[in-house]
């Protein structure tokens, strides 16, 4: 950890997430018979850059797991749900409330999308958090397919406490309670298992041809809240490994944490040729449990080390990671936008192809740079700020200047 109690690492691996996704994005719409031979390795792997979702998911489970474990090492009570619950609503709700909603005006206004019943049941699912339950909800709208994680995301914030609540009562601590979590993605595990055998789906216009529905039929019940908790829980245990080692500073720290960043990006080149879900162990997306595992060791030993950890979260680094909520839920209608109003936008075919796409992807880039900015000082930290005034004095729980966790 440096100085100012920022945990190293965190902002790279937040940074690289959301770049990863957008580039996931941008990459599909590349015809590949149109890439030069040089670049077509490149596009490849950024095609790869879903994986951006597991880290998240793992750095949240990061994030908010450690003051839970650092109030059990020492002997204190859990920390406030309240304080938890209000921090986790002002940092998500009202950027994505604002990115669901200006969506949808979109999707009716240019799109030309009727608001039909199933089309008011899936927003309604987004509004309030819980999209994530159903494949009719999973994407709460037509031209934003990101929105999806929110709804898992929020369900692993509300697992995660009575996870901990377990483990709390076991009175354990150090080493031993961190065999209890082992338990916990154990029973995860176990549920997502019994999901995937008995909430079977039909086969009735299930496929990405069918449009975004049918990809979320296609996509669970391999895709659910309780697998996805899983992932988070992988990085509440690097939180737990993290608190036990964060005094051993070394250069050893450099070399571990260093290992496990490549291997994320080994783990996606290996994913080359099949599924951008990656489905991994037990149909867990994204290369479970190996790419969870990476990112956590990762994150466990870097803020640690000497100087790959600074070397990391240098100041462009730390400024993507700042607006990265933003450019998660704001992207991908930005394509969109781009599409609809600028004939051959994505017209990636042919001669031009490459070059219509560098500039596509440059104009996104620049757009989407500009409205999360926008987003993060005008919307987002300014709520964050206001909602700290309703915590309760005295069970404020620091928080390093790195973890402010986002979807």
């Amino acid at each position: 950890m440096t100085n100012d109690n920022r945990l190293l690492c965190a902002d790279f691996l937040r940074a690289t997430a959301c770049l990863g996704v957008l580039l996931h994005h941008l990459a599909f719409r590349m015809d590949m018979n149109a890439v030069p031979d040089a670049a077509e390795p490149v596009l490849r792997f950024l095609v790869y850059g879903s994986f951006g979702v597991t880290v998240f998911f793992v750095l949240s489970g990061f994030l908010l797991a450690r003051p839970f474990w650092l109030a059990l090492d020492a002997g204190k009570p859990m920390p406030s749900l309240r304080t938890y619950a209000l921090r986790r609503l002002a940092r998500i709700v009202p950027g994505f409330w604002l990115a669901l909603v200006v969506s949808l005006v979109l999707d009716l206004w240019l799109g030309g999308k009727l608001l039909d019943g199933e089309r008011i049941i899936r927003f309604v699912a987004g509004l309030l958090l819980v999209s994530d339950w159903h494949w009719v909800t999973l994407f709460p709208v037509d031209n934003n397919g990101p929105l999806w994680s929110i709804g898992f995301e929020v369900t692993a914030y509300l697992l995660m406490p009575l996870g901990m609540a377990a483990v709390f009562a076991l009175r354990a601590r150090q080493w031993p309670a961190r065999l209890a979590w082992l338990g916990v993605i154990a029973v995860a595990l176990l549920v997502h298992v019994m999901v995937v055998q008995w909430a079977p789906i039909d086969e009735v216009e299930r496929g990405w041809n069918h449009g975004l529905v049918g990809g979320a039929k296609a996509w669970m019940p391999r895709f659910n809240p309780i697998g996805f908790f899983a992932i988070f829980a992988v990085g509440s245990l690097a939180a737990g490994v993290q608190v036990l080692i964060q005094n051993r500073r070394g250069i050893g720290m450099d070399v571990i944490g260093g290992l496990a960043v490549l291997a994320t990006a080994l783990i996606m080149a290996l994913n080359i040729g099949g599924l951008t879900e990656g489905f991994g162990w037990l149909g867990i997306p994204y290369a479970f449990p190996v790419m969870p595992l990476a990112v956590g060791i990762a994150l466990a030993t870097l803020p640690s080390s000497l100087y790959l950890g600074r070397l990391l979260d240098n100041a462009l680094a730390r400024f993507i990671a700042r607006i990265s909520f933003g450019i998660y839920v704001w992207h991908f209608v930005i394509m969109w936008l781009i599409e609809k109003l600028a004939r051959g936008s994505f017209r990636t075919s042919g001669a031009d192809g490459w070059a219509t796409w560098l500039q596509t992807s440059g104009m996104v880039l620049v757009i989407t740079t500009v409205v999360a900015t926008l987003s993060f000082y005008l919307l987002e930290q300014p709520m964050v700020r206001w909602a700290r005034k309703f915590e309760r004095t005295g069970r404020k729980e620091g928080e390093p200047a790195g973890a402010k966790a986002i979807s």
